[in-house]
């Protein structure tokens, strides 16, 4: 029986080689009829006997190209028209109100071409295909099409484009395609500009191998890089990138190499090999591979394999690992223009591997970690956008443009959310201007027209100034908070009203406080503030982010009074006098010491009073190295606390804690038994608030965010406590957890403020 189907394809299905890939299909299972893109995605109507039509429509879906995300597929039964083969047509009206598929790395076929020495492009650093290769980093209008890309300057030759126009070769209306005849080349300059003599790869892996540093053009920027197994090289960067701790990404050239080094499972195997190739923060292996100045102080290493033909050739023989991290200035974005990189870099890098394919959208990379099985985002970047996020509601369109720090933007369009890159800390002008361009460039490629602004809480965010620079919309100001828990809720498909665990490093609250340690509970349209952590005073505000030392002094002032420089704690020893008077003038009179609620502070505090950290040099260190230190214990031992009845909310009151921690290095336990009972504790509490919190409203389920929650140790202890007592336990899975999750919850909320009611037509 013949029968003729009508089927729309919606999702990242132009620009990916979806079209030939329907024609191949139809021509495999007989099919006859026709495809297209539409305003939506891919059309196309398909007849042939029912049996064939039912393998056609199977294989769409299991046999898609590796770049496309298919969203949604509707199908219709039409009449048959008796088609006498299948074609692509031509794009329909709107074809450019779809989605731009994300940069994407080196599939099998270009890698084999790559290192094949009878192919034309053998070695050719800029290989590709509709199934591989940049997208988003070179688009610069929309419909995806050459023109409308960084490769409009390098006209086809004839052999590229005899490939270009034929629908059974896999290079068939890919845009990037190039050979060393027609597309970009290489060029090896010094720190002047000047260039310099011999092939730029060979002699780029020359200078590696010598010890020096080279800034090398990736798909959305520059990286620096070193031979991680070079100690004095690794160290020289440190030095020369003001970068003394914070720990470097490495690339290394296969999972071999990697395992030689890290320990992979086969949820990491995946990650680090699919088409995203982010760095995935993989657990060390003990020996001297890689330079311990990679990451010191640090049980991981981020890690990710080449995504690049180029990076490939780099890595082809020779290292173990190069370290390849951001080509920037501290607080800066990526830099990503050549004239631009040269400049600001060459007191850096001795080097710059440039080529001639322009960058039009900046994008770092991406970086994970594994969480109970799952990828767990700390940075959603290349690879991943722009990819939609699905709401559970329908919202107005809404420009959302996050918080301070890990600056991330968010669009909305019906039921789908578009959150942009990783733009970086909002703390200068260049980065200002990073986000103005993002929002910009991606309102036009996805077509929308913001009909509202969200922003944080904050007035003093350089968001919050630029949101309230955009004339003539309505502007919706969201607790920093409250867009934690519609973050995660948006992110798991969630409505309706739940418990929210946020816990963070600061977050203005709506009493004018530092918020950062919250027990919410709401859901978009609105929250209330059940339990947070029990406040203690800032001192210095700001600088006691930057010195954890200062943390540990409030909570030993606020369970020891005045006989806090009385603990046991060695560096109070090292307080003098005047300091002394000082400091407990500041906590008694609260002299610029803002009152804070933040877990994330607490963790500071501890990490200072067992004498891990007085001090960072980036932001989180002081809890990820307790993180470490926790790892190495597995005593299921916790301190006391209390949960206190403060103003119609409950407090969790950890001086208890503090005390027994006290006890315990006078006692002079081991650090990581220390560390493992804090971790211990902290869950715990969490636990009890839930329980208490479910007793009185009822509620079951439960959202963790907040940048806390990129603990792994934490988190895991925590929702393991909390299923035993029957709760519905949600954590991240598409944006992260941490402020580059914000703008998903700011969109939504903002969106589901400025919701038109319909009537029971729909209209």
């Amino acid at each position: 029986m013949v029968l003729r189907l009508r089927i729309a394809v919606e999702g990242i299905v132009q620009g990916v080689g979806f079209r030939p890939f329907i024609f191949r299909l139809a021509a495999h299972h007989g099919i006859v009829g026709w495809v297209r893109n539409s305003g939506a995605g891919v059309v196309m109507e398909a007849e042939g006997d029912a049996g064939a039509l039912a393998a056609f429509r199977s294989a769409i879906v299991s046999d898609a190209p590796p770049l496309a995300v298919i969203a949604r597929i509707a199908i219709e039964e039409i009449a048959p028209q008796g088609d006498g083969s299948f074609v692509i047509g031509e794009s329909g009206e709107g074809a450019g109100t779809v989605r731009v598929a994300p940069d994407g790395d080196v599939c099998p076929d270009c890698l084999r071409e790559l290192f094949d020495p009878s192919d034309r492009r053998y070695r050719y650093p800029f290989i590709n295909c509709t199934n591989c290769g940049p997208r988003y980093s070179l688009v610069t209008a929309v419909p995806y099409d050459r023109p409308n890309t960084t490769m409009a300057r390098f006209p086809l030759c004839d052999a590229c484009r005899s490939e270009y126009e034929d629908p059974m070769d896999r290079r068939f209306h890919a845009q990037p395609v190039a050979c060393p005849d027609c597309g970009p080349t290489l060029r090896l300059v010094d720190a002047s500009g000047a260039g310099l003599p011999g092939d730029p790869v060979d002699r780029t892996v020359e200078l590696l191998a010598e010890g020096k540093i080279v800034a090398i053009k990736g798909l959305g920027g520059y990286h620096l890089a070193v031979d991680a197994a070079n100690d004095a090289a690794v160290a020289e960067l440190r030095r020369r990138k003001h970068r003394d701790e914070k720990p470097f990404a490495v690339m290394a050239r296969d999972l071999e190499a990697v395992a030689r080094f890290a320990l992979v499972d086969s949820v990491e195997a995946r990650l680090l090999a699919g088409p995203e190739h982010p760095i995935v923060l993989l657990r060390k292996r003990p020996g001297p591979i890689l330079s311990g100045r990679v990451a010191p102080a640090n049980g991981y290493i981020g890690t990710m394999l080449p995504y690049t033909p180029l990076h490939h050739l780099l890595l082809e023989e020779r290292f173990a690992a190069l370290v390849m991290t951001s080509g920037n200035l501290s607080d800066e974005p990526i830099a990503y223009r050549d004239d631009e990189a040269v400049e600001r870099l060459s007191a850096i890098a001795d080097a710059f591997l440039v080529h001639d394919r322009e960058i039009r959208t900046r994008i770092d990379d991406s970086v994970i970690r594994v969480f109970r099985g799952s990828p767990l985002f700390l940075r959603r970047s290349r690879g991943y956008v722009p990819r939609e996020v699905r709401l559970p509601v329908e919202i107005p369109p809404v420009l959302a443009v996050g918080a301070e720090l890990k600056g991330a933007l968010c669009l909305t369009r019906g039921d789908r959310a578009f959150p942009s890159q990783h733009i970086g800390d909002l703390k200068n002008d260049t980065t200002l201007a990073s986000l103005a361009a993002t929002a910009e460039h991606l309102q036009a490629l996805l077509e929308i027209r913001p009909q509202v602004v969200a922003h944080d809480l904050h007035p003093d965010y350089l968001s919050t100034g630029y949101a309230e620079g955009i004339a003539g919309l309505p502007r919706v100001a969201v607790q920093h908070h409250h867009a934690h828990l519609a973050s995660c809720m948006a992110d798991n498909g969630l409505d309706g009203s739940v418990i929210g665990v946020i816990f963070d490093g600061t977050g203005l609250g709506t009493d004018g406080t530092v918020w950062g340690g919250e027990f919410l509970v709401g859901g978009y349209d609105g929250y209330r503030r059940a339990a947070h952590v029990r406040q203690v005073p800032l001192p210095g505000g700001d600088a006691a982010v930057r010195e954890p030392y200062r943390m540990a002094l409030a909570y030993l002032h606020d369970a020891f009074g005045a006989d806090l420089f009385e603990q046991p704690v060695p560096w109070l020893t090292r307080v003098g006098a005047e300091e002394r008077s000082l400091f407990l003038r500041m906590l008694e009179r609260r002299i610029n010491s803002p009152l804070t609620s933040s877990c994330g502070r607490l963790f500071d505090a501890v990490a200072a009073m067992v004498g891990l950290r007085s001090r960072i040099s980036y932001e989180g260190q002081a809890a990820i190295e307790l993180e470490g230190q926790a790892e190495e214990c597995a005593t299921g031992r916790a301190y006391p606390f209390a949960l206190l009845s403060r103003q119609g909310a409950v407090e969790v009151d950890y001086r208890l804690m503090v005390r027994a921690l006290m006890e315990d290095l006078a006692a002079k336990v081991s650090l990581p038994e220390m560390a493992r009972a804090f971790h211990n504790t902290v869950a715990a509490s969490v636990v009890d608030v839930c329980r208490k919190v479910r007793s009185e409203t009822g509620l079951d389920r439960i959202v963790l965010s907040g940048g806390v929650f990129q603990n792994r140790l934490l988190c895991e202890e925590s929702c393991r406590l909390l299923e035993a007592e029957g709760f519905r336990v949600v954590t991240h899975r598409l944006v992260p957890p941490n402020d580059g999750g914000v703008a998903l919850g700011q969109a939504v909320i903002a969106g589901v403020a400025h919701r038109v009611p319909r009537s029971d037509k729909g209209e």
